[in-house]
């Protein structure tokens, strides 16, 4: 494992901000971390990079204990901040050039890796322009760009994409995959829960500083519901139909608005076929659709609240 978190605890004061939080990240995976706000997100990635100290716990990363080897870690570590950390006075190239050599990169090798940031987040032809001039989008690919120049094995990237125009978004998540690829492992904190669907493999979600769900997105979903929804417009619909789908196996209800119908069976029933072909003999399909349960639907399930809430 790459990174692994056992047992955080953190309190201020009365607050138990992160109580008893462990997880683990594989190498090369994109992790997503959700929780609503006050869920104790902050503390426990604050504690990862080193600027909260725990009250008891363990947290190892690239296999060494963060506490010893504090310094060492620090050096694959890149993190993308939630407030934008770029000087507004300094180009692009210049902000890139800064960073850089605060991880000890000089000469060519400094060069070549400002290039090939620009290049990956977009900003190449913009790199001599001042941050100012900057959309919020661009401003946010150059938080990236400055986080990434010296190619950290790990990469934290608190909420990338928040406030931004869709086409920035886009380039983001798009580069995000092309770390990934690049051997990067990620942590993702969004409130945006479609892109987590996109580019996350694992999922860990908190609420009042405790992790209360964790797997892959699809062991989350298999959490949500033990049963299958599908939802069939038809040209025509007759009471002795319902009654018939009813009597199928698995079957746990049918009910009628109009020209659509809704049949609700057990998980892994099975019985989607006979349900078209009852329907197929006294009526045409104009549309059908098995809803499927989404991490939205999971986050809402287990919170009570939405995840912009």
């Amino acid at each position: 494992m790459l990174v692994e978190v056992k047992n955080l605890v953190k309190r201020y004061k009365d607050l138990l901000a992160v109580d008893n939080v462990s997880f683990t990240i594989e190498e090369c995976e994109i992790f997503g971390l959700l929780g609503p706000n006050g869920a104790g997100k902050t503390t426990a990635i604050n504690a990862l990079i080193g600027m909260t100290r725990l009250d008891s716990g363990e947290i190892k990363i690239f296999g060494k204990n963060f506490k010893d080897h504090e310094l060492d870690i620090k050096r694959d570590l890149g993190v993308v901040p939630q407030d934008l950390a770029i000087f507004e006075d300094l180009t692009a190239h210049e902000n890139l050039c800064y960073f850089g050599r605060l991880y000890g990169l000089k000469g060519s090798l400094l060069k070549e890796r400002v290039e090939e940031a620009l290049k990956l987040t977009g900003l190449l032809e913009k790199k001599k322009e001042y941050p100012r001039k900057y959309s919020n989008g661009m401003k946010r690919r150059l938080n990236i760009a400055c986080a990434i120049v010296h190619h950290p094995k790990l990469i934290i990237m608190d909420e990338p994409t928040v406030g931004i125009d869709p086409q920035s978004r886009k380039h983001i998540l798009q580069s995000v995959k092309h770390l990934n690829k690049m051997g990067a492992t990620i942590i993702y904190i969004s409130h945006y829960m479609e892109e987590v669907e996109e580019i996350c493999k694992r999922v860990v979600i908190m609420d009042q500083g405790r992790v209360i769900a964790k797997g892959t997105k699809d062991e989350l979903k298999a959490l949500m519901t033990s049963d299958q929804r599908v939802v069939i417009v038809l040209s025509a619909l007759n009471y002795t139909l319902v009654d018939n789908i009813k009597k199928l196996s698995g079957v746990k209800e049918a009910c009628v608005n109009g020209n659509e119908l809704t049949v609700v069976s057990q998980k892994n029933s099975k019985n989607l076929h006979r349900i078209i072909d009852y329907v197929t003999e006294s009526s045409e399909i104009i549309a059908l659709n098995v809803e499927q349960p989404s991490l939205e639907t999971v986050f809402l399930t287990l919170t009570g609240r939405s995840l912009r809430d």
